[in-house]
């Protein structure tokens, strides 16, 4: 539970850094560069432990894809909440087939 708390903080400051400065088209590209640089280093604080601590409880590949899946729902979230931007049902069904990735892979087969 740790891991995946820790990956959805990391998730949470990643996407702002990632899409936060596309509301601020006016302030010179080096600002944002430098402003996204600053919190992705805040993102790699959780996000190193989580899959450092993470990783022998889940594999590389699973640790990935629990990453993948956050990524998206917090994406989902900040999308409409900050940049409010509609989620289209394509968006939705696409996600959903990454989802079912999930299943695949963590299926004992």
């Amino acid at each position: 539970m740790t891991t995946i708390l820790l990956l959805t903080i990391s998730n949470v400051f990643m996407t702002a850094a990632w899409y936060g400065h596309l509301k601020f088209k006016e302030t010179a590209i080096w600002k944002v560069i430098l402003a996204s640089w600053g919190i992705a280093f805040v993102e790699y604080c959780f996000q190193v432990p989580a899959n450092r601590w993470g990783h022998g409880q889940f594999t590389a590949a699973q640790l990935k894809t629990i990453q993948e899946v956050i990524t998206l729902a917090v994406f989902c979230g900040f999308s409409v909440l900050y940049l409010q931007e509609p989620l289209k049902w394509n968006y939705l069904a696409g996600f959903g087939l990454i989802c079912l990735a999930v299943f695949v892979i963590f299926k004992e087969w």
